[in-house]
């Protein structure tokens, strides 16, 4: 009799036990990996989700190519200091706070695509969001803002 229990597959595996249970215990005991795996999708996701935000987005390429074929205007949604240290060649300064009150001074661009830029790119969403709004509906958000048009070493001016 002892010899058969010890010959007895079955008393050491999950035969038997409920299924639901095996994951749940896997959570629990490797809830760090889990975390781990949890954390890092998220931050593949990311990017994706954040490219919805803000309206439609063009990197450096195609902000080049939109004001060399299509006049677009660039608007720097910087601070008069930061805009003064550095901007993108052509572009005027309308702070992101008093972008609201002085949208009316682009109406005359409304056929024009609008290109919006701050200093990375994630508070000029907002910028577009107002301008759309407000009738503009060629307006973009210029991806990584000044920093990547700096990166990609192209034109800038100081006033």
């Amino acid at each position: 009799h002892e010899l058969g229990h010890a010959l007895n597959y079955n008393a050491a595996t999950n035969i038997g036990r409920p299924v639901i249970g095996r994951p749940v215990d896997f959570i629990t005991k490797n809830i760090f990996l889990v975390m781990i795996a949890a954390v890092s999708g998220g931050m593949l996701l990311w990017p994706l989700l954040r490219k919805g935000a803000g309206g439609p987005w063009v990197n450096t390429l195609q902000a080049t190519q939109l004001m060399n074929r299509e006049d677009a205007v660039v608007v720097d949604l910087r601070p008069a200091a930061d805009f003064a240290k550095g901007h993108v060649l052509g572009a005027r300064n309308i702070p992101l706070a008093d972008l609201e009150k002085r949208a009316g001074d682009l109406d005359k661009h409304k056929a024009k695509p609008v290109i919006l830029y701050c200093d990375a790119g994630n508070r000029s969403a907002g910028g577009v969001a107002l301008l759309r709004r407000n009738g503009f509906g060629n307006v973009v958000n210029l991806a990584g803002g000044y920093v990547a048009w700096q990166q990609a070493g192209l034109p800038v001016e100081k006033k």
